[in-house]
């Protein structure tokens, strides 16, 4: 609700999904603490230039090695597809090509007009389109969920992976539902899932 207020888009962050299947820790309370320890250490003027301290090819190979597992388990949520099947192929060989070249001819056409492609009277629903179309992992998504559900998808359940995730749709679907999604503090007393 609160990016429609204002002009910027809802997007995802992909270093999330990274970040969840490489330490596979999706616990509230994790992120509550870390958030708690974010606030702390901000407040501290000491700790920040620790990190301005470090030099800028430390930071280099650290996202060299960040980005590429991020990346690789991003991928590895596609062991549960069929990747045999033309099907799938064709869908992640276009969504990745479409996810890297929309974006980078919106930043060409930005850089030598002045503006994005999507240049009307509204402002806002011009910056709005634009920054949608300038991230790589939003087009490539918005590609992918079009093609996976207008391309023969009735027949293709085993090949898309949905029996395996089915399990996951319901909170007493699968056992690991109740130990990731249950809230701290034993607030399921007062809030039970459903």
């Amino acid at each position: 609700m609160l990016g429609g207020m204002v002009p910027s888009s809802p997007m995802f962050d992909r270093e999330n999904v990274g970040l969840l299947g490489s330490t596979r820790v999706g616990s509230r309370r994790v992120i509550q603490i870390s958030a708690g320890f974010m606030i702390f250490f901000s407040i501290l003027g000491k700790f920040g230039a620790l990190f301005a301290s470090i030099p800028f090819t430390i930071f280099a190979a650290v996202y060299c090695v960040l980005f590429g597992l991020v990346a690789s388990v991003g991928l590895s949520f596609l062991q549960f597809t069929n990747m045999n099947s033309m099907r799938n192929l064709f869908i992640i060989g276009v969504s990745f090509f479409l996810g890297l070249s929309i974006p980078e001819y919106f930043r060409e056409y930005t850089a030598a007009a002045l503006h994005g492609p999507a240049h009307t009277n509204a402002g806002c629903f011009n910056d709005f389109l634009n920054s949608i179309f300038l991230s790589s992992p939003t087009v490539a998504l918005i590609v992918a969920v079009f093609l996976d559900n207008t391309l023969e998808f009735k027949d293709s359940a085993r090949d898309r992976g949905m029996p395996w995730w089915a399990k996951f749709r319901t909170f007493k679907g699968d056992s690991r539902n109740e130990e990731f999604y249950t809230l701290p503090f034993n607030l399921n007393r007062f809030f039970p899932p459903s």
